[in-house]
């Protein structure tokens, strides 16, 4: 069975997370992809069992600004038609949207921080209710948001942002929001977004390093749980 997984990876720090170490577990050969470093255009969108698109402090609709998007994009619209496993955080997630058909956009506003999730009745049954609110927090970090796709189910939102994660089809996964964070790696987010946090109203590093000391570990262990489960629940590879 072919268990290799590429990770296209925009920042160093934005890795895999707690889902790298799931994935070891199940025996998944990773690879990362960096975009600026790898030729997208070079992968062949079918060849792994497993893709993955993590995040990054740019747009999913700044094509004029980042030509990286145009190949990404390409290789996403090949997955997912074929039916193949896919997963989004972030920009990755406004990208599966974009492919997808939806609009995205600026929100507006700075979701940075903790929160809790709340689940639709699709989102209690899926992994995803592993992130349900009465269980664990969830971190935030985006200013742009998107539309839902036709024919995706919504799974959770939040206050300010209804669409935080959304399945289509049976092996297309997208998350907003950052359930992949791992406590021991966070303090190389606070230096790499260290311009974001300066220029945003009411963001401070000390808290959200406090926050994160606080809240991770609940919400590592319902990560392993969720994305445990999602990957036992892929189609063949």
């Amino acid at each position: 069975m072919n268990r290799e997984v590429h990770a296209i990876r925009h920042v160093h720090f934005e890795d895999l997370g707690t889902l790298e170490q799931v994935l070891g577990e199940r025996a998944w050969a990773v690879r990362y992809l960096d975009v600026g470093l790898a030729r997208i255009e070079a992968a062949k969108p079918e060849g792994p069992a497993l893709t993955v698109v993590l995040g990054g402090p740019i747009s999913a609709f700044d094509d004029a600004s980042y030509p990286t998007l145009k190949p990404l994009l390409a290789l996403l619209e090949r997955r997912i038609a074929a039916g193949l496993p896919t997963l989004g955080i972030c920009l990755g997630a406004q990208l599966i949207a974009r492919v997808l058909g939806a609009r995205v956009y600026s929100g507006g506003y700075k979701e940075i921080g903790w929160s809790t999730l709340t689940l639709t009745e699709a989102g209690h049954h899926s992994p995803v209710r592993h992130f349900d609110g009465a269980r664990t927090s969830m971190l935030h970090w985006h200013g742009d948001t998107f539309d839902l796709p036709v024919d995706a189910v919504r799974l959770a939102s939040t206050s300010v942002c209804e669409n935080q994660a959304f399945a289509w089809g049976k092996n297309v996964l997208a998350f907003q929001c950052h359930p992949e964070i791992r406590g021991d790696r966070f303090e190389r987010w606070l230096i790499g977004h260290a311009g974001e946090i300066a220029a945003t109203p009411g963001i401070d590093a000390n808290r959200l390093r406090a926050d994160t000391a606080r809240l991770s570990p609940a919400l590592e262990a319902a990560a392993s749980e969720a994305f445990g489960e999602w990957l036992d629940t892929l189609g063949p590879a």
